[in-house]
């Protein structure tokens, strides 16, 4: 079974190239960004995956347009990577310690998209990265992904903390997700996903 994909989106704002393997493999990003390229590399490593991410983008406007053009190249990437999803087990639920904070992610790899983000950040950035495009690039993967995402941050302080327990615990979650089921068939009453 081949579960990989590779994705090009070219923008007047962002040039991105993504490959995936939901099956392992190489990790290396560069966005640009960097405090985005230690979480997309925690997510590619955390969650057993071989994912290559490349991204030129308008950062001397700010980072919203690569973080959210990210998440959709990776959402679609991930989308492909599933074809018609048979044969995964669906559901995955994680929290993912990190240090003073917790996170949690839950999420249905469903055709139905979805977010529901409850995290709160003190800081405008952490390095490079503003802590309001954690939900932006969150919306843009799970919507371009098909994914039922639910993402919290149960308590901390740190906001480099908190960021990257959702991004581990979204890692976990994928994992748990994307693993293939017995029966190699869809885990609906519907028969199809």
């Amino acid at each position: 079974m081949n579960r990989t994909a590779e994705i090009t989106r070219k923008t007047k704002e962002t040039d991105i190239s993504v490959k995936l393997n939901l099956d392992g493999g190489e990790v290396k990003i560069d966005t640009g960004i960097g405090f985005l390229d230690h979480m997309l590399t925690a997510l590619g490593v955390h969650g057993g995956f071989g994912l290559e991410i490349t991204a030129k983008g308008d950062l001397y406007v700010d980072g919203h347009h690569t973080a959210e053009d990210v998440g959709i190249t990776l959402g679609q990437a991930f989308a492909k990577a599933l074809g018609d999803k048979s044969g995964i087990m669906r559901y995955g639920t994680a929290f993912i310690p990190m240090d003073e904070s917790l996170g949690f992610c839950s999420l249905d790899i469903s055709a139905r998209p979805f977010l529901v983000f409850n995290a709160e950040f003190d800081n405008e950035r952490v390095g490079e990265f503003d802590t309001c495009l954690t939900e932006e690039f969150m919306r843009a993967f799970a919507f371009n992904a098909g994914i039922t995402l639910h993402l919290r941050v149960e308590y901390g302080s740190n906001d480099h903390h908190k960021i990257e327990a959702l991004f581990k615990a979204l890692a976990y979650a994928l994992k748990a997700a994307t693993r293939l089921n017995e029966s190699g068939g869809a885990v609906s009453t519907k028969g199809v996903l």
